[in-house]
């Protein structure tokens, strides 16, 4: 069982890998291998909290399908185990980013004084704006 993030592991029959040609550079070398890979792992397979679980899905957006399956694909690299290893970072990226709660908004209001001092401002800019329009009649 890999461990995809601290603390995370997911099923070795979980992941799947597809390779297939890439485009880009590479010369003869892209014609003749299959170089870009396509993780593809179910999300329930993930073994984090329901609220993790929530955000994961929100950040992967078109990366994961209706049916629930994440797919993350790299051919940026001109070797499969260096592509393979790229979606996995991915991967491992995104579920760390998934684990850390955003903290939660506390109302605040403003105090007095500054309230009272953006009240003062407001009236000193209009009483500035109407001695300027006195001068010019």
């Amino acid at each position: 069982m890999p461990e995809i993030a601290p603390g995370v592991v997911v099923p070795d029959d979980a992941i799947n890998f597809v390779y297939s040609s890439s485009g880009g550079p590479g010369g003869q070398n892209v014609n003749k291998r299959a170089t870009k890979a396509e993780l593809r792992l179910e999300l329930r397979a993930v073994s984090i909290p329901a609220d993790a679980r929530d955000r994961l899905a929100r950040l992967l957006g078109r990366r994961l399908t209706d049916e629930g399956v994440i797919v993350i694909s790299a051919e940026e690299h001109r070797s499969q185990p260096r592509n393979r290893a790229a979606c996995l970072d991915r991967l491992r990226d995104l579920v760390v980013r998934a684990l850390v709660r955003p903290k939660s908004r506390r109302a605040t209001r403003p105090s007095r004084g500054s309230v009272e001092r953006r009240l003062r401002e407001k009236q000193q800019r209009g009483a500035a704006k109407r001695r300027r329009r006195e001068h010019e009649d």
